[in-house]
């Protein structure tokens, strides 16, 4: 039976190193829930912590009502897809499959019964009888999650289970990891560093940085509203730039360079007058005559549906700018030497505090969800 994931003030320590100095989540029952970040960042190591293969230093982790700090890794009813599959090669595809029911000494006809529902679940009943040098890549995943889910895990861990795999392929089993994940309906944990695996596939995401969750919430509010300046630098591409906010009849006027102004009405209260950073996702801009920032159109990439714009500003000489657009909803495809002037949607952008990076949007919160303390940015300055 699926479980609830509660982490509490969770420690981990290799000698006097902290990589995780107290970390505190949830994750729900049949939740697929991501640990995304970059290299060094703990995300693995919080995996394994979970599973039972690090130990826990400090805090607790449950799974339901039951602490299982000190419970051995083979004792805590877990399933693992590792990034190099770990399927046996002398073994065909149900055998593989198999070995999981028969360690656990299952009844030969519910070994049948199980074996035969989940190679179907996973789509690969057509290769039961191959040995694994004969599968492709995406193939051989496909039996590693099924040895994983067969057993009837409380839990599904999964470390980087598509890093090997080449692009489209990658693309293809990412979505079919997520539909077994739902159809068996599994709390499953799931370790990347690839920002638009995490961003397609999660309920929630956990964006880590040095031992620490910047931010926890659904993909479209991590990528719409982050929490701090690493997420929304880290999470997609940030035209990073800084403005000013000086009080105004709507709330707050930020002016940006180029004489570029606007009213903002979603902003916390109390803000000091000053300067704030101010981030603009590439799809953010919208080509203007008047009132705009100008830019330069260095490089075009056409992606057919889209095109994206490598821009420089003569006023931000330091800022790299992109703009993206949608091909079927531009008037025109701009060519390197241009200039162009683009304001940012005031609905969209996000401003963060010069000095903490953290959002002044109103609403804007640290951990969300119906099972989280929520730490919210209201009074931030």
């Amino acid at each position: 039976m699926s479980v609830t994931i509660t982490i509490s003030d969770a420690v981990k320590r290799y000698g006097d190193l902290t990589i995780i100095p107290g970390l505190s989540a949830t994750i729900k029952n049949g939740e697929f829930f991501t640990l995304l970040g970059p290299s060094g960042c703990g995300k693995t190591t919080l995996l394994r912590m979970i599973a039972g293969f690090a130990s826990v230093e400090g805090g607790e982790i449950k799974f339901g009502e039951k602490v299982i700090n000190n419970l051995p890794a083979h004792k805590r009813n877990i399933g693992m897809v590792f990034q190099n599959y770990a399927i046996f090669p002398h073994l065909t595809v149900r055998k593989n499959v198999e070995y999981g029911l028969k360690l656990r000494k299952i009844a030969k006809p519910d070994i049948k019964r199980r074996t035969d529902e989940i190679l179907d679940v996973v789509k690969i009943t057509e290769y039961q009888d191959r040995s694994p040098d004969r599968l492709s890549g995406g193939q051989q995943q496909r039996v590693a999650l099924a040895r994983a889910i067969v057993i009837l895990p409380s839990v599904l861990l999964m470390d980087e289970p598509l890093s090997n795999l080449d692009a489209k392929l990658r693309i293809e089993m990412r979505g079919a990891i997520r539909d077994i994940q739902k159809k068996v309906g599994i709390t499953t944990v799931y370790v990347t560093h690839d920002q638009e695996e995490a961003l397609a596939i999660s309920d929630r995401i956990a964006v880590m940085y040095e031992g620490v969750i910047q931010q926890l919430g659904t993909p479209e509010s991590i990528y719409t509203r982050p929490y701090n300046i690493f997420v929304s630098t880290f999470i997609g591409h940030s035209n990073l730039m800084t403005g000013k906010l000086t009080p105004s009849h709507k709330g707050y006027k930020l002016s940006l360079a180029d004489g570029c102004e606007m009213e903002m009405d979603n902003l916390i209260p109390d803000i000091p007058e000053g300067e704030v950073l101010v981030s603009v996702r590439p799809e953010e801009f919208t080509v203007c005559e008047t009132g705009g920032i100008n830019f330069q159109v260095d490089e075009k990439v056409f992606l057919g549906k889209y095109v994206i714009y490598n821009l420089s500003c003569q006023s931000m000489p330091e800022l790299e700018a992109q703009l993206s657009q949608d091909v079927g909803q531009s008037e025109r495809i701009y060519s390197p030497g241009e200039t162009i002037m683009l304001k940012p949607n005031v609905q969209k952008i996000n401003l963060f505090n010069k000095d903490t990076e953290t959002s002044l949007i109103q609403g804007v919160v640290q951990h969300s969800g119906p099972e989280e303390d929520e730490t919210s940015n209201e009074g931030v300055e």
